[in-house]
């Protein structure tokens, strides 16, 4: 038996936010500064490391889109590594509202789980600072 079709209205797309260029150049550097004095100092390893697992080499930080992220570079140096590098993210701030944004972790799953709802640019930095769970 053949089903019935008919057209429906497609609900409106929600527009988000984009953060302004000064929001973002602002964002950028304090993210930068934390990762200097404090994330890489205690995370990131030398290349003088003597055994088969992977270990961090960098710590960064960028804009895509809508989100700002906290990146890791991982070396491998395996000789039968199919790449000797890549890179994984550990923490998403999503930008909201002006000076609001939701903040999230990637767990183990590969899938982001968010931490807390439209909170200030300074408390989101403060808990990837000081929250175990962003630890690269």
């Amino acid at each position: 038996m053949a089903t019935k079709k008919s057209w429906q209205v497609a609900p409106t797309k929600q527009i988000k936010p984009t953060a302004s260029s000064s929001t973002q150049a602002l964002l950028k550097e304090k993210a930068d500064k934390l990762i200097d004095d404090v994330i890489k100092p205690k995370h990131v390893q030398s290349a003088s490391i003597s055994n088969d697992h992977n270990y961090i080499a960098d710590i960064y930080s960028k804009w895509y889109r809508n989100n700002f992220y906290f990146c890791v570079i991982h070396n491998n140096p395996r000789a039968n590594a199919i790449s000797p590098s890549f890179e994984t993210k550990f923490a998403r701030m999503e930008f909201v509202a002006d000076n609001q944004f939701n903040l999230a972790y990637m767990r183990y799953t590969g899938k982001w789980f968010e931490v807390s709802q439209a909170i200030s640019m300074d408390e989101c930095l403060k808990l990837i600072e000081e929250d175990i769970i962003f630890m690269p």
